[in-house]
C-alpha cells in the first residue's frame, strides 16, 4: 500500500471515529430548570416533564429537568449558578436574586405564616424565648417554616434544638403528645388541627412570605423571561403544571415582583454557603 493511500485511509478512519463520538454524545441543555428536592429523580421527572417541555417552547431552547439529588447537592449546584430557572420557596429565590441575579417570574398565589405553638399546659414556655434549649418539632433546614423561627434567636448559645417532621401534622401530633417542647406548622394548618381539640397555644406568629415561585437566571433573556411568564399563565401553562400544584394544592400561579421577595435571602444567614 502507498503511503498517500495508507495516511488516506487512517485520515478516514479517525474521522469515522470522531463522527461516532459525535452522534453518540448527548446533547448538552442550553438551559437547565430544576426545584428543591423532595422525591426520587425518576417521580419528579414525571412531575416537572410538562412543565420542562413548555419552557422549552417558551424559550425556544432545549431545557433539560436537572434533579437536586438531596439538599446538598441542591443547595452545592445552586451556589455554583447551576441552575437556570428554578422552582422553590420564596428565601431562595430571594437569595438568588442578590446573589446570581434571577429574577422572579410566576408563584403560588397568596401567603406563607408560620407559628411555633406549644401545648397549653406548659407553664414554664409563655414566651418564644422560653424554647432556647428545648425542642421543637419541625422539618430541618433550611425549610422556610423552621428558618422563620430560628431567625428570631439571634445568640448561637441560647438556640432550640430540631427534632426532625416528615409532615406538619407529625410535628403537631408530636408536641400534643408531648414529644417535644413546641411545633412549627403553617398557621392555616394549625387552626385546623387544634380548632376542635384546643390543646395548643401559639407563642410566635411569623410575618406572611409571598409563595414559592419559578426564578430564571441571567441566561434567560428579558425575551425568554416575558414569554415564560405568559406560558406559565395560559391555560396550556395550567395544564403543564397540574401535578406540581396537584402536590401543593395550588389551583392557579399569579405573577411574581422583584419587590416582595427582596430581603428575604437573610432568612439563610445561618445556613452553610448562603451568608449575604
Amino acid at each position: 500500500m502507498s503511503y498517500r493511500k495508507a495516511m488516506h485511509k487512517r485520515i478516514f478512519g479517525w474521522l469515522s471515529l470522531v463522527t461516532a463520538m459525535a452522534l453518540n454524545t448527548p446533547v448538552q441543555a442550553d438551559l437547565t430548570f430544576t426545584s428543591a428536592p423532595r422525591d426520587s429523580a425518576e417521580k419528579e421527572l414525571q412531575i416537572y416533564q410538562p412543565v420542562v417541555d413548555l419552557l422549552t417552547k417558551a424559550t425556544g431552547q432545549k431545557v433539560r429537568f436537572l434533579h437536586g439529588d438531596n439538599f446538598l447537592v441542591y443547595q452545592s449546584e445552586m451556589r455554583k449558578g447551576t441552575y437556570d430557572i428554578v422552582f422553590d420557596g420564596p428565601h431562595f429565590v430571594s437569595w438568588r436574586m442578590a446573589k446570581l441575579q434571577h429574577v422572579p417570574l410566576v408563584k403560588f398565589p397568596g401567603n406563607l405564616v408560620f407559628v411555633l405553638a406549644v401545648k397549653k399546659d406548659q407553664a414554664r414556655i409563655n414566651g418564644l424565648k422560653d424554647m432556647a434549649g428545648r425542642t421543637m418539632c419541625a422539618f430541618p433546614p433550611p425549610n422556610l417554616a423552621t428558618l422563620s423561627v430560628q431567625f428570631e434567636f439571634d445568640n448561637p448559645a441560647r438556640q432550640p434544638m430540631i427534632l426532625e417532621s416528615e409532615t406538619f401534622p407529625q410535628s403537631y401530633k408530636n408536641m400534643v403528645a408531648g414529644k417535644c417542647a413546641g411545633a412549627i406548622l403553617q398557621k392555616k394548618l394549625f387552626d385546623d388541627l387544634d380548632k376542635e381539640k384546643q390543646l395548643a397555644k401559639v407563642l410566635f406568629t411569623s410575618k406572611p412570605y409571598p409563595n414559592q415561585a419559578f426564578s430564571a437566571g441571567p441566561k434567560v433573556t428579558p425575551e425568554m423571561r416575558e414569554r415564560i411568564v405568559k406560558a406559565l399563565l395560559s391555560p396550556e401553562g395550567a395544564a403543564a403544571t397540574q401535578k406540581m400544584r396537584d402536590i401543593y394544592k395550588a389551583q392557579s400561579l399569579a405573577p411574581a415582583t422583584v419587590e416582595e421577595f427582596q430581603g428575604l435571602g437573610v432568612l439563610l444567614r445561618d445556613v452553610y454557603g448562603f451568608g449575604l
